[in-house]
């Protein structure tokens, strides 16, 4: 059987006040999915949708090592997102902080970071990757929502599981 990318097929619940739950099916095995995730040259296919273009991504996948992913974005600004791993199981689950950095000279607070769960299951060549978001606050959280970040997330998981099957 021959995999097949979908297309927005994320599903985003608000479980708790400050929460956001992410769950997404790909028709790939996770040890291919998990690649695509950790992998910097692999990220880079897929991190920024079709809102940009990447521009760097380091990613020290252990636990205490350090991630940051910079994209241009197509009206012009650069974004970027840095964080740390604070678990690392391959293939199965890691767990890291997240910060919207707020460009040049902005104050990038650390004290404002999401910590985000991020898991892989796999059944019958499948994997579901359930994507945990803890936010500081509530505003946190709706500030996230508010941003648009569903649509460049389901754009971004969808080139995920492109480069999953690429893989294979």
């Amino acid at each position: 059987m021959v995999a097949v990318a979908s297309s927005g097929t994320a599903v985003v619940t608000l479980p708790a006040d400050t929460q956001i739950v992410i769950t997404r099916e790909f028709d790939a095995p996770k040890h291919l999915v998990y690649r695509a995730y950790t992998e910097p040259a692999l990220i880079e296919r897929w991190w920024s949708g079709d809102r940009g273009t990447v521009t760097s991504v380091e990613a020290d996948v252990r636990v205490g090592g350090t991630w940051r992913y910079v994209m241009k974005a197509n009206e012009g600004m650069e974004i970027a997102f840095h964080g740390e791993y604070r678990e690392v199981v391959p293939d199965e689950r890691l767990v890291a902080t997240e910060v919207y950095e707020l460009g040049p000279g902005a104050e990038n607070d650390e004290a404002q970071a999401t910590v985000n769960t991020t898991t892989f299951t796999e059944s019958e060549g499948r994997t579901t990757m359930t994507l945990v978001t803890e936010c500081p606050s509530q505003e946190i959280r709706d500030i996230i929502i508010a941003s648009g970040m569903e649509g460049g997330m389901q754009e971004g998981f969808d080139k995920l599981e492109q480069v999953a099957i690429s893989l294979g």
